[in-house]
């Protein structure tokens, strides 16, 4: 299969407000894409299409406020996105929700509502859409799922689950869609800087305790830069890869879990701890040195 070639070309990209879809936004403007951009925050998304616009006159921006959790309102936007762009080159499924909590810690509801975003929406837009996709010799088609697409850590029922079924869901595409020259490329982020640890969610059931410590925790990990994920999946989409693994959070424990299937849990447990102490010094040491005017070493 060919690169795949942006300008002049549709891309559809979900959950464009912030964070990596953000970056995705603006890298596909500097591409030549012309952007149909979803998101739930009206107001974050309106910005991004202003700078995108500010930056790329010749290019056509539209944005549709949508929230993916609700079934009926997702088939509506992708149905009418699809009588506007009959012909689309690509589709970014990036957008998605976080929950904490053991699976005894969460209700059906919030497991469910953690699968709607994540697993059922990139569904629901895929199968919607695929009629303009395959319209156009060598579309592409983006899943953003996880670095927890690749294990299966404890608290993390719900959202490792709908990250494995994209997983799964991207692997049979690309068999099925390559026939049609329509590529699908998988994309396991690790720790990224975005706004995913303020708007997590956290199980019913869990201890302000647990949320605090989880919180900490995870915020420590949150450390690569979202600009420079954007990129790296752009480039994916451009070779047509089936998997981008982006940072050494997804990198060192792919590798791990695939020559320790049964032991990797542990080794990762104790590198997790080990990367979040690192993180929790050099967040300590930099704000000593702002507080003295110093600057922190790394």
């Amino acid at each position: 299969m060919k690169d795949y070639r942006f300008a002049g070309r549709t891309a559809v990209l979900t959950g464009a407000a912030s964070g990596m879809g953000e970056q995705l936004a603006y890298g596909l403007g500097v591409r030549g894409s012309d952007l149909v951009l979803l998101d739930r925050d009206a107001e974050r998304l309106d910005a991004v299409a202003a700078t995108v616009r500010e930056r790329h006159p010749g290019i056509t921006v539209e944005t549709v406020v949508v929230d993916l959790a609700d079934r009926k309102a997702t088939l509506a936007a992708a149905e009418r996105i699809l009588a506007d762009h009959p012909r689309i080159g690509l589709l970014v499924n990036n957008a998605g929700v976080a929950l904490g909590g053991r699976f005894d810690q969460v209700t059906l509801d919030e497991f469910e509502w953690v699968m709607d975003i994540n697993f059922r929406a990139p569904v629901l837009l895929t199968h919607t859409l695929l009629p303009a996709l395959t319209a156009v010799p060598g579309a592409h088609i983006v899943n953003v799922s996880s670095l927890y697409g690749l294990i299966g850590p404890a608290g993390q029922s719900a959202y490792s689950s709908s990250k494995f079924a994209l997983r799964g869901f991207s692997e049979v595409l690309r068999n099925e869609l390559a026939p049609q020259c329509v590529g699908v490329t998988a994309v396991h982020p690790g720790g990224i800087r975005t706004r995913v640890a303020e708007s997590a969610r956290v199980g019913s059931g869990v201890s302000q305790a647990e949320v605090e410590r989880e919180q900490r925790a995870y915020r420590a990990l949150l450390s690569y830069p979202a600009d420079t994920a954007a990129e790296e999946i752009l480039d994916g989409v451009e070779h047509r890869r089936a998997r981008v693994l982006i940072a050494a959070s997804a990198k060192i424990p792919d590798v791990l879990a695939r020559l320790f299937p049964a032991s990797h849990t542990r080794l990762l447990t104790v590198l997790t701890a080990a990367l979040a102490k690192r993180a929790g010094g050099r967040q300590r040491g930099s704000r000593s040195g702002r507080d003295t005017g110093t600057e922190a070493s790394a």
